[in-house]
C-alpha cells in the first residue's frame, strides 16, 4: 500500500507558531472561511494548488465566478452537521455558506 503524500510535517512557523495560519484562528475569518493570511499559508503549505478567496461580491449570471460559487454552494450546502453549535453560535459550515450567500432550499 502507497504512503500518502500529503503527510503533515510540523513546521516552524515564523511568529512561533508550530502549524500553518490557515489551521489557526489567525488565518480564518470571523465571518467565516479564511482570510488572506490564511489561504497565502495554505498556498505556502500545499505547493501547487489553486485555492481561491470566496466569491462573496455580485457576480454575472452564468460567469466563471458564479459557477465557482454554485459549485461551492452545492458541495458545502450537502456536508453532514450542524448550522449551530450546542451554544446556538452558527458553526464554521454555516458562516461560510453565508459568506459565499448560498441560499437556503426550503
Amino acid at each position: 500500500m502507497k504512503a500518502c503524500k500529503c503527510e503533515h510535517k510540523v513546521k516552524e512557523m515564523k511568529k512561533g507558531g508550530k502549524t500553518p495560519a490557515w489551521t489557526r484562528k489567525e488565518g480564518k475569518d470571523p465571518k467565516g472561511g479564511l482570510n488572506r493570511k490564511g489561504v497565502a499559508s495554505y498556498r505556502r503549505a500545499n505547493p501547487g494548488s489553486k485555492l481561491k478567496m470566496a466569491v462573496t461580491g455580485k457576480v454575472k449570471r452564468g460567469s466563471k465566478a458564479a459557477k465557482r460559487r454554485k459549485s461551492f454552494c452545492a458541495r458545502m450546502g450537502g456536508m453532514k452537521g450542524p448550522m449551530k453549535d450546542s451554544k446556538g453560535r452558527p458553526t464554521r459550515k454555516a458562516l461560510a455558506l453565508r459568506k459565499w450567500k448560498c441560499r437556503k432550499k426550503s
